[in-house]
C-alpha cells in the first residue's frame, strides 16, 4: 500500500510540535531552577546573525499549520510578524498549530496532490506541487527550526538530550 500524503507529513509535524512544546516546558523549568530571567532563553541565539529561540519555536508552528493554511490559499509567504516573547504565548501558538494538524483528514490531503503551490518571499518565488511543497520545503523547515531551538537551549545548559528532541516516536503496538 502506498504511503498517503497525510501519513508522510502529519505524524512527523505533530511529533515536532510536541517536541517544541516539550522544549518550552524544559526551558521554562530550567529558568525557574536557575532563577534566571525568561528573556535569557527567549531571545537567545546560537550566533548573532541567527534568529532567536522564540522565532525558532514560532517557525515550527508556521511550517506545520501555517503551511496547511497556505495550501488552502495556494500561496505561502512567511509570517514576518514578531514572534511571541513569552512561554505561554509560544505554547498557545503551538497548541493552535497542533489543532490544525489534528483536524486534517487523509481524504482532504489526498485531494491536494498535484495542485499548484507557490512560495513567495520578498522579490523571489518558487513553484511547487502541494506534495513537493510539504515534503521538500515545509517538512525540512519544521525539523530545522525545532533543531535550532533544541540547540539554543542545550547551548545555554538546559538539561536536555536526544530523547527530548525525538519526542513521541511512533513505535509498534
Amino acid at each position: 500500500m502506498p504511503l498517503s500524503l497525510h501519513a508522510a507529513y502529519v505524524p512527523s509535524a505533530l511529533q515536532m510540535l510536541g517536541t517544541a512544546n516539550h522544549l518550552l516546558d524544559k526551558t521554562e523549568q530550567w529558568c525557574a531552577d536557575e532563577d534566571c530571567d525568561h528573556g535569557k532563553i527567549i531571545g537567545a541565539r546560537l550566533i548573532e546573525d541567527m534568529l532567536p529561540f522564540c522565532y525558532q519555536i514560532k517557525s515550527v508552528a508556521e511550517h506545520t499549520a501555517g503551511s496547511i493554511e497556505a495550501i488552502r490559499e495556494g500561496i505561502y509567504s512567511p509570517d514576518l510578524n514578531p514572534p511571541p516573547t513569552s512561554f505561554d504565548d509560544l505554547r498557545a501558538k503551538l497548541a493552535k498549530a497542533t489543532e490544525v494538524m489534528q483536524a486534517l483528514t487523509e481524504d482532504e490531503m489526498e485531494s491536494w496532490i498535484g495542485r499548484d503551490m507557490r512560495f513567495e518571499f520578498k522579490d523571489r518565488g518558487m513553484d511547487f506541487t502541494v506534495e513537493d511543497f510539504l515534503l521538500s520545503f515545509s517538512q525540512p523547515n519544521f525539523y530545522f527550526h525545532c533543531t535550532a531551538a533544541y540547540s539554543i537551549a542545550r547551548m545555554l545548559g538546559v538539561p536536555i538530550g536526544k530523547m527530548d528532541y525525538m519526542g513521541a516516536v511512533r513505535i509498534k503496538h
